[in-house]
């Protein structure tokens, strides 16, 4: 194992975490043009090891191609590397991992660089999507894949369903909300404004058309599902109510999922379906 081994290897680490050279050498304090040289053959000083098996979150042995099995700190290596990760890319680091649990729910296959996320991402296509699903009796994940709708979920079966989704929730209530037209475009309004942003009823009025009753009635339920608040501010010897966004990424799942209900996904990169157990105990 040389030193072409190791550039390899560190061309095949830096493509999976999908970052640049520059990014590599930045961390390590050398220029871009020595991290090109090591792969492309050349051999980093061995003082610079521990620093570049610490950016990859990798031992220094498997720098080397070496392959270790002890996964005993695995958890805290996939900590460093999300945590580490600049906080523009803290997401897709994280969705990366996401993809490799995936992965390995539903396949054995020994872990292979071209399958790593971003080269997958790019042999589908920017405007493709794709989808992967492992379903087993004491769980499921549900994942997103490509440039369109990207998400990880991954749900735990609970003891009882009852507690767990029908404890003193009214779910009609909720979609007949839901199924008011308005209330709906005024949901999708809400969630496409900055959070800071105060406003009236005037503006459901003259964006969607409607009067103020119902403006009102809109953000009064709003305010039942604390997306909004309101308060009360005097202008000119007048009294208006002003409201605050607190828009949910709840909400943004639920139009993902609903979609999935609403036009089944027919193409996945993955699918095990091993449950047999139903999903509500």
């Amino acid at each position: 194992m040389g030193s072409e081994t190791i550039g390899k290897q560190i061309a095949m680490l830096r493509k999976e975490k999908g970052v640049k050279q520059e990014e590599v050498a930045g961390y390590v304090g050398v220029s871009a043009q020595a991290v090109s040289k090591w792969e492309n053959g050349g051999v980093p000083d061995i003082e610079l090891l521990p620093k570049i098996a610490d950016f990859f979150s990798v031992s220094i042995d498997s720098l080397f191609g070496r392959k270790i099995r002890d996964y005993g700190d695995i958890q805290s290596a996939l900590m460093k590397e999300i945590a580490e990760a600049p906080e523009d890319d803290k997401v897709k680091t994280a969705f990366g991992v996401c993809w490799n649990i995936e992965r390995a729910l539903v396949s054995q296959n020994e872990y292979k660089s071209e399958d790593c996320l971003t080269e997958y991402e790019k042999k589908i296509g920017e405007k493709r999507q794709r989808y992967s699903s492992a379903m087993f009796d004491g769980g499921f994940t549900n994942m997103g894949i490509g440039n369109m709708r990207r998400y990880f979920l991954l749900v735990s079966d609970p003891e009882s369903t009852d507690e767990a989704y029908f404890d003193g929730i009214d779910y009609p209530a909720f979609f007949r909300d839901m199924a008011d037209k308005d209330f709906f475009d005024a949901m999708v309004l809400l969630h496409r404004m900055e959070k800071s942003k105060a406003f009236t009823s005037a503006l459901l009025e003259k964006k969607l058309g409607i009067d103020s009753v119902k403006a009102g009635e809109i953000l009064e339920k709003a305010k039942r599902y604390c997306i909004v608040t309101s308060d009360t501010l005097e202008l000119d010897e007048e009294v208006h109510t002003v409201y605050h966004l607190y828009p949910s990424s709840s909400f943004v799942a639920l139009l993902i999922f609903a979609r999935e209900i609403i036009d089944r996904p027919d193409v996945y990169s993955y699918y095990l379906g091993n449950r047999t157990a139903p999903y509500l105990k």
